[in-house]
């Protein structure tokens, strides 16, 4: 894997930052835009995906980046749990509730392979980089 230098750069970040978006243009149509708690929920919940992947990675050590993809990968689970509470309220058609489940699906997918290749590399992270203990 080529290192990254920027959070922008990791997949990971890319999905999480697509759901992000697409959630929120999801909330702002018909009936949705007026469930104003679970509007504001999933809202919260998608970008803290996204969020959780930035703040992981300026850590600059994998464990910590490690425990922040960690509660991303939660915050997704919470995005798709609320997805479900969105399509049984009527909010989204069965269109729009398959399309964004799958994004997320598939943002989770990539922060647990990056979880899975983190947890496998001998590499300390940016902040050992120069220790010498």
């Amino acid at each position: 894997m080529a290192t990254i230098k920027r959070f922008e750069d990791l997949e990971s970040w890319k999905r999480a930052r697509e759901l992000a978006r697409e959630i929120w243009k999801a909330t702002q149509m018909g009936t949705f835009m007026r469930d104003y708690k679970l509007k504001d929920q999933i809202n919260s919940a998608s970008g803290s995906t996204m969020d959780n992947i930035a703040e992981g990675f300026g850590r600059g050590g994998r464990s910590e980046f490690v425990n922040f993809l960690s509660i991303a990968k939660g915050s997704n689970d919470e995005t798709k749990s609320q997805l479900y509470r969105a399509f049984d309220r009527e909010h989204l058609t069965e269109e729009t509730f398959n399309s964004l489940y799958n994004l997320a699906d598939e943002a989770g997918k990539t922060i647990h392979g990056l979880i899975e290749y983190l947890n496998a590399s001998e590499i300390k992270g940016q902040k050992f980089k120069d220790r010498t203990i």
